[in-house]
C-alpha cells in the first residue's frame, strides 16, 4: 500500500495545511470531531454524486447540503433526524460545514425525510462508497480480504415469506420411495445456482425482508434478534470494501459467492479469509476461480476429528493441516470483527429509525462509507 499511503499523505497535507487554516478564519476554532468530519467530507465529495434536481416543479432545498448533513449524522453518531436538526440549529460551525450559511436556510424534518427516501432510491451512499474504493484502491494489490456478518436489529414487523409451490413439491410423496421407484432429483440449492448467475441475479435471489435471526457468538452463546444481517468484506487496515444487507434468517454461506463477486469488481486481493460458516465447497471453488487463495475455517459438524479436539485450539489447527504462514494470515480476519464493532459503537449501525430493506441499506451504507473514509485517513496519521 505504499503508493496509496503516499497519495493519501499528499491529500492529508493539503487539508491540514490549507483547508483547516482557511476554515478557522471564518469559523470558530475547529474541534477534533469537526476536523474528522471535514476530512471525511473532503475525501468522499458526496455532493458531486447528488443530482441537481429530482423532479420538476417547486425548487428543492439544497440536496447537497442535506447529503453532507447525513454524513455528519453518522460521524457524530446522532440517533434521529430530529436530533440532527436540533444540533444544526445550535452549532453554527457544523451548520456551515454542511452548507447552510443561515439558520433560516435549514429545511424541515419532512424535507430531510423526503431527501433520505430519494437518496435510498438512487443508492447514493453505495455509489459514493464504490467510487471511493475504486479511486483509492484500484491500483493496489491487497493481501487479505476478510468476510463476516453482523446482526442488525430493526424496529419493524416481520415480513413473512410467501409459500412457493412448485411442480416438484406437488408431486412429491412423503416417506421412502417404493421398490422400483426412482428417487426424485432434488432441486439445486441457492449456492449451487449462484455459480451460473450474474451478480444482479444473485442479489435479487437473496431474501431481503425483515425477519428473525439467530447465531452463536465467539463464546458459543446463542443470540437472537429481529431485523437484518449486514455482510461485510474488510481488507487490511480495517477498510470495508463491500457490503450486502439481507434478511436476518439467511445463513452466512449464501452470501459468500455474491460477496466475492462484488469485492472482485472493486479490488485485487490474494487471500479470502472466512470463518467456519462459509465452509462450503462451492465457495472455495469460486474463490479459486478468481485466482484467490481461500483460507476458510473448517466446520466441526462435518469433521469428526475436528469435533473431538474443538476445545483444544492447538490440536484443531493441526487437524486443519494449515501451513504456519496460513495460520498467521488467518489471524488477520479479526480486522473485520473490529470494523463491525466500530460500525455499531461509533457510526450508528445499531441506531436508526427507518424501516424497509431499501432505507435500512441506505443508512447502513452511510455508516460503511464513513468508516471506509475514516480508516483510509488513519493510514497516514
Amino acid at each position: 500500500m505504499g503508493q496509496l499511503v503516499q497519495s493519501l499523505s499528499q491529500y492529508w497535507n493539503r487539508i491540514q495545511g490549507t483547508l483547516f487554516p482557511w476554515l478557522e478564519e471564518i469559523l470558530d476554532p475547529l474541534t477534533e470531531k469537526q476536523q474528522q468530519l471535514i476530512t471525511i467530507l473532503e475525501l468522499i465529495r458526496i455532493e458531486h454524486f447528488v443530482p441537481g434536481s429530482f423532479h420538476e416543479g417547486r425548487p428543492q432545498k439544497s440536496r447537497q447540503a442535506i447529503a453532507r448533513s447525513f454524513v455528519a449524522k453518522i460521524v457524530y453518531n446522532i440517533d434521529t433526524v430530529t436530533a440532527l436538526i436540533d444540533r444544526l440549529k445550535t452549532d453554527k460551525s457544523l451548520r456551515r460545514i454542511c452548507g447552510w450559511e443561515s439558520l433560516y436556510q435549514l429545511p424541515s424534518e419532512s424535507t430531510f425525510s423526503r431527501a433520505f427516501t430519494e437518496f435510498s432510491n438512487i443508492k447514493l451512499p453505495e455509489r459514493v462508497h464504490e467510487a471511493l474504493i475504486t479511486r483509492t484502491l484500484k491500483d493496489e494489490i491487497i493481501l487479505h480480504c476478510s468476510y463476516d456478518s453482523t446482526a442488525i436489529e430493526a424496529r419493524e414487523k416481520i415480513k413473512h415469506k410467501p409459500t412457493v409451490v412448485t411442480e416438484a413439491t406437488k408431486t412429491k410423496k412423503k416417506g421412502r420411495p417404493k421398490k422400483g421407484e426412482e428417487k426424485p432429483t432434488p432441486e439445486p440449492t441457492r449456492i449451487e445456482m449462484q455459480k451460473t448467475m450474474t451478480f444482479e441475479e444473485m442479489i435479487q435471489d437473496l431474501p431481503q425482508g425483515c425477519d428473525k435471526g439467530g447465531k452463536k457468538d465467539s463464546k458459543g452463546n446463542a443470540m437472537y434478534w429481529t431485523g437484518y444481517k449486514l455482510h461485510v468484506a474488510t481488507i487490511d487496515g480495517g477498510i470495508p470494501v463491500s457490503a450486502i444487507v439481507t434478511s436476518a434468517s439467511m445463513h452466512d454461506s449464501q452470501a459468500g459467492i455474491p460477496m466475492l463477486a462484488l469485492t472482485t469488481k472493486k479490488i485485487i486481493n490474494c487471500y479470502d479469509l472466512m470463518d467456519s460458516a462459509y465452509d462450503i465447497p462451492q465457495i472455495s471453488e469460486y474463490s479459486k476461480l478468481l485466482n484467490h487463495i481461500p483460507l476458510i475455517d473448517k466446520n466441526p459438524r462435518r469433521n469428526k476429528e475436528l469435533q473431538a479436539v474443538k476445545e483444544n485450539e492447538a490440536k484443531a489447527r493441526k487437524v486443519l493441516n494449515w501451513a504456519p504462514a496460513e495460520d498467521v494470515r488467518y489471524n488477520a480476519r479479526s480486522g473485520v470483527e473490529r470494523s463491525n464493532s466500530r460500525l455499531k459503537d461509533e457510526f450508528g449501525a445499531c441506531r436508526f429509525r427507518v424501516r424497509g430493506h431499501v432505507k435500512v441499506t441506505c443508512h447502513l451504507m452511510f455508516s460503511i462509507l464513513v468508516l471506509a473514509a475514516d480508516q483510509l485517513i488513519k493510514l497516514v496519521y
